[in-house]
């Protein structure tokens, strides 16, 4: 748990025969100790090959994943990019790294990224990955960065990660790698001309968002609209808590970073079931802010009892419940492979044995107020609006249930996930997103050539 490289979740398994004997523990074992977590320096040598690969860039770009955070590194980043101009974009895990009003800032990249992060991606002659794995998302499953001559330098506390795409590895914490290239290339900065890029790409991303998030007096809500409606009504310190299904994907590329404790998404293994129960331990960490909890049917299913335990211990958290009727995520990508959304719509089964019948009487606003919760059911912005107030204002669990057709999509990334399709089929539907998979895959590239050359 001390080691930044190392750390994670501690298992403590004591035998039942064990947990009811007594033992005498040396006092000392008790005593309060402070322990140090090291922040390892970059080589002087290998930063400062970075730095001169940095220099050489005309189209650099940073990816911050979540060992910006983790290391405290916000405030260096964004002292680093004001000088020098080099956009950032992030990984799920590094949301948050810079706050979305950064000129700097491009959002999210990759699979569920934004058209902006993307296209610099595309075109970037340096990427510098800072506490990223670049994982299959963050890479767009080795489709994202795209230049012929892309170098990469990776900044990681795990040597496992800092020797990806060929890059130059500096293992070092991330603060204190980025501190030693400011100072090293206190000179240096992008053109005019990439700036204005910059600035071009994002603010068209903004409007896309912008008009995504509008809403219509008294017409029925779609999540795009309550993803937006969570983000401007809840104050800046409120967290946002998410871990599966569609929505994280569209909370990375929507969702405005408002405060930098503000996002609070498992995605690491899109844990179904998360949502409530990581809710209730953000309250529980951080009383001072509200949390809102979105979750769809999928997920609400797996753990709603959670809300009791909400209830019972007086954690007041706002879960915002998306009731579409059905596996949104999976539909989605079920359609994109040509599968036709196949069994992720809660229906009964038809004559034919196919589930395309009447949708099933699933009233998920009764479940949770029966778990002891209050409950309130809106349709249109107005009354979310109303909801989000109310809920804000009680001090205890407030479900705001809303539905949703899961056949509106976010923006589209423009990338691409690397899902396999069938070779073959009788489906058109089928064999033409084969097709698209085929010539994706003429896009993929290794990203082994090595980066200190």
């Amino acid at each position: 748990l001390t080691d930044p490289a190392e750390t994670g979740a501690a298992t403590v398994a004591l035998p039942q025969d064990v947990q009811a004997e007594s033992f005498d523990w040396p006092v000392s074992l008790f005593a309060e100790r402070t322990w140090h977590i090291s922040r390892p320096l970059p080589e002087r040598s290998v930063i400062a090959r970075a730095a001169e690969v940095i220099r050489s860039a005309t189209k650099p770009l940073i990816v911050a994943g979540g060992g910006v955070i983790y290391s405290g590194a916000n405030d260096a980043l964004a002292q680093f990019v004001a000088a020098t101009g080099i956009p950032v974009c992030e990984s799920q895990a590094g949301k948050g790294s810079l706050l979305h009003d950064d000129p700097r800032s491009v959002g999210a990249v990759g699979s569920t990224g934004t058209t902006a992060a993307n296209a610099l991606a595309s075109d970037a002659d340096v990427i510098i990955g800072i506490g990223t794995r670049y994982s299959d998302f963050t890479s767009a499953s080795r489709t994202a960065f795209n230049n012929p001559d892309v170098r990469f330098v990776n900044i990681n506390v795990a040597s496992l990660d800092a020797v990806k795409q060929g890059g130059i590895s500096v293992v070092s914490d991330a603060r204190e790698a980025i501190d030693a290239l400011t100072e090293l290339l206190g000179d240096y900065s992008v053109s005019d001309e990439y700036r204005t890029r910059i600035g071009d790409l994002m603010a068209e991303w903004n409007d896309t968002v912008s008009e995504v998030y509008r809403t219509e007096d008294g017409v029925a809500l779609n999540q795009n609209q309550v993803i937006g409606l969570v983000n401007t009504l809840s104050d800046p310190r409120d967290v946002v808590v998410c871990a599966a299904g569609s929505m994280p994907g569209d909370l990375h590329k929507l969702w405005r970073m408002r405060d930098r404790k503000g996002y609070h998404v498992e995605y690491g293994f899109s844990c179904m079931g998360y949502e409530i129960a990581g809710g209730i331990g953000v309250r529980m960490a951080a009383p001072d802010r509200d949390v809102f909890i979105m979750v769809g049917d999928g997920s609400y299913l797996m753990m709603a009892t959670e809300l009791v335990t909400a209830v019972q211990e007086g954690v007041k958290v706002i879960p915002v419940l998306v009731q579409n009727h059905g596996f949104a995520s999976i539909g989605g990508l079920s359609e994109s492979l040509g599968s036709q959304r196949f069994g992720t719509s809660y229906r009964y089964r038809s004559a034919d044995g196919r589930l395309d019948g009447d949708k099933l009487p699933v009233d998920l606003a009764a479940n949770a107020a029966s778990l002891g919760a209050d409950v309130i059911r809106v349709t249109t912005a107005a009354e979310f609006a109303d909801a989000v107030k109310v809920a804000k204002a009680s001090d205890r669990t407030t479900v705001i249930h809303v539905e949703t057709d899961p056949m509106v999509f976010a923006p589209d990334s423009h990338s691409w996930w690397d899902v396999p399709v069938s070779q073959v089929s009788t489906l058109a539907s089928t064999q033409s997103a084969y097709q698209r998979y085929a010539d994706w895959k003429k896009v993929q590239r290794p990203l082994i050539k090595p980066s200190d050359r």
